[in-house]
């Protein structure tokens, strides 16, 4: 599907917490062996709203979540299917060793939400603010990683990833996401979606910063630069077809995330324009900068991540072309 910049931007009601939890409420009753797992953040994730009707299959771990995703190996070893919720950083940075060795070293099933995703942190701070979880699940051998860009997608990968066997890793915000997709839109393994074109410059993200990459093509538009906004949400595997494709057909890209710029999205983008197709990259994300107290506008103003950050790169860069 090809959006324009139609796109409104206007807030999903349902925040992608409310999602989730709705969403693990109707698997399982589906199945009764999706079993979730919560690291004492039921109410911060909504899923304490569900407990009472799937008190079999929700099991609160405690602040422990190093244990958690010990639990969760032993419950996928009986062929279970264990849904584990936790903050970012502790499902990745906090319990990597447990989530490699138990989970990915192992060959188990486990579903991974990490929520809070980077400067949605907010007031959590820069303890809580992971900016390094997609680096670390992407280092795991056949593991999947996903970042969710809005409250559609997060539904379509929840009940995508419990139909398939593995380590599968979703990133997520836990409140209000910029409504980008339409009931009905397919989300693949592997795939990116191309959500406008134009022949100047790709711009390839993910999450939050989707909806700041069409901002930034609809600035972009007004000064005679064309954008291609891809949607990179499938991050490992990651769509190196469409990446080669927009990035011959525009030799320019720009990748932008709310991540460190190592080790995630854009990371992921070098690697494949460097081996398949070298090409003009800028990486619009967190550089050698640990988190911090804030509203999530304000940060993604210190970090760099807005609209008018993307503009300024795609600058950068088409005056290099030119030159």
């Amino acid at each position: 599907m090809t959006q324009t910049s139609s796109l409104s931007y206007e807030l999903d009601p349902l925040e992608m917490r409310q999602v989730y939890a709705n969403t693990l409420l109707e698997l399982a009753r589906n199945n009764p062996d999706v079993i979730a797992l919560e690291a004492d953040l039921m109410s911060a994730i909504s899923t304490n709203k569900i407990i009472k009707q799937i008190p079999k299959q929700l099991i609160n771990c405690g602040i422990m979540e190093a244990n958690m995703m010990g639990v969760a190996a032993g419950l996928a070893l009986t062929g279970k299917i264990p849904f584990v919720h936790t903050f970012a950083q502790f499902a990745t940075r906090r319990a990597f060793d447990q989530l490699f060795v138990s989970g990915g070293y192992a060959k188990l099933n486990i579903k991974i939400l990490g929520s809070d995703a980077g400067v949605t942190a907010e007031h959590n701070g820069g303890t809580h603010m992971a900016f390094e979880d997609l680096g670390l699940v992407r280092l795991i051998p056949r593991a999947h990683v996903f970042e969710a860009s809005d409250a559609m997608m997060l539904r379509y990968l929840l009940r995508m990833v419990e139909k398939q066997y593995g380590i599968h890793y979703i990133r997520t915000i836990r409140k209000q996401a910029v409504r980008i997709y339409e009931e009905g839109e397919v989300f693949e393994v592997g795939k990116g979606k191309v959500l406008r074109e134009g022949g100047d410059v790709t711009i390839i993200a993910c999450g939050i910063m989707v909806a700041e990459s069409l901002r930034a093509a609809d600035l972009l538009e007004s000064q005679g630069i064309a954008a291609t906004v891809i949607d990179m949400y499938s991050i490992k595997p990651i769509d190196i077809d469409l990446i080669v494709k927009y990035a011959k057909e525009t030799k320019a890209v720009v990748t932008a995330e709310n991540h460190n710029v190592i080790g995630g999205l854009g990371s992921a983008v070098a690697e494949v324009l460097s081996e398949h197709c070298p090409t003009q990259l800028c990486r619009i994300g967190v550089k050698e900068q640990f988190g911090q107290v804030g509203k999530t506008e304000y940060l993604k103003e210190f970090y760099k991540l807005t609209a008018k950050d993307i503009v300024d790169a795609v600058e950068g860069l088409d005056s290099r072309k030119r030159s």
